[in-house]
């Protein structure tokens, strides 16, 4: 069935007759069970912008596409094509009470608190929610989303600037479940609330605060002796961050699997050889390996050196 509806010329063939009355004994789709078949079986495997168009078909395909909209869990609108209108995310979220995941990043351009409380206000169930870039919301949105979804687990803020140390604390006191949070270049935040982030959502496995000169040793430190099924942690560009804060991880995020410190200037080869005995992924090459990249870009061939001396 699914292969059928995916084909585009049957698809096409089935959009042009389906919604006509049975003929010659044979099934139509819209005759299948709505929410026990089509809903759960079929279209949960269609791109989105295949469902937006199938809409167009008849007034009964609209009605079905509704009742799948109501009914999914996951809504990513870059499905739909690089950009979604204010109106058609409004409708499509209009009745929809059981979101896990949702992503707005494709909505950046325009989205504001205004549009977006409300499809937070009715999903209550959320894990996981992408709000990368969308910098015309508030802190207000990020409080909403704190009240309303207690079991969220992953959660995206890169580059949301607006993002201030009461909303982040807001965050830490009624989702103690987080298990990545993505904090890159949020300059308002400064060492105290990641310290509190840290002391309120120890089950944290992912972690970025990148881009951000306010980050020091002291809140890096708390991070790994407070979240130890830490796996990853992005410190890229944080200037203020040093060798002693990376030992601190060291010791006592033994599941570290990775580690981004590109930028960080006071970070050295004496904190990170430790990490990369244990085979931590590393975004900085070893010393040596990077005088033997710019020597080959230089001369034009690297020569043979014995790595293991």
């Amino acid at each position: 069935m699914t292969n059928n509806v995916c084909g585009s010329e049957e698809r096409l063939c089935m959009e042009q007759n389906l919604d006509e009355s049975v003929q010659c004994g044979r099934c139509q789709l819209l005759d299948l069970p709505w929410e026990d078949v089509l809903v759960t079986h079929v279209f949960c495997y269609l791109p989105l912008r295949h469902l937006v168009s199938l809409q167009r078909v008849s007034k009964s395909f609209h009605s079905l596409i509704q009742v799948y909209l109501a009914n999914c869990h996951t809504f990513d609108p870059a499905q739909t094509g690089p950009h979604i209108p204010k109106e058609a995310f409004c409708s499509m979220l209009r009745h929809n009470q059981v979101l896990h995941h949702i992503s707005i990043h494709n909505c950046s351009d325009w989205i504001t608190d205004k549009e977006l409380l409300p499809v937070i206000g009715q999903n209550q169930h959320l894990l996981r929610m992408d709000m990368r870039g969308c910098v015309h919301l508030s802190r207000h949105a990020l409080v909403a989303v704190s009240l309303s979804c207690p079991r969220l687990q992953h959660l995206t803020l890169a580059h949301c600037e607006w993002v201030d140390s009461l909303a982040l604390r807001s965050l830490a006191d009624h989702c103690a479940d987080l298990r990545s949070l993505d904090l890159t270049a949020c300059r308002q935040l400064k060492d105290e609330v990641v310290c509190y982030l840290a002391g309120k959502c120890p089950a944290l496995r992912s972690l970025s605060v990148a881009v951000n000169a306010n980050i020091t040793d002291i809140a890096v430190e708390e991070v790994a002796k407070r979240c130890r099924e830490l796996e990853k942690l992005d410190l890229t560009g944080c200037l203020r961050v040093r060798n002693e804060a990376i030992r601190t991880v060291a010791e006592y995020c033994p599941k570290l699997q990775s580690l981004k410190v590109n930028h960080c200037h006071n970070v050295t080869e004496s904190s990170l050889g430790v990490l990369r005995h244990r085979n931590v992924e590393i975004d900085v090459e070893p010393p040596l390996q990077r005088a033997l990249v710019l020597l080959q870009d230089i001369v034009g061939f690297a020569p043979f050196i014995n790595l293991q001396i």
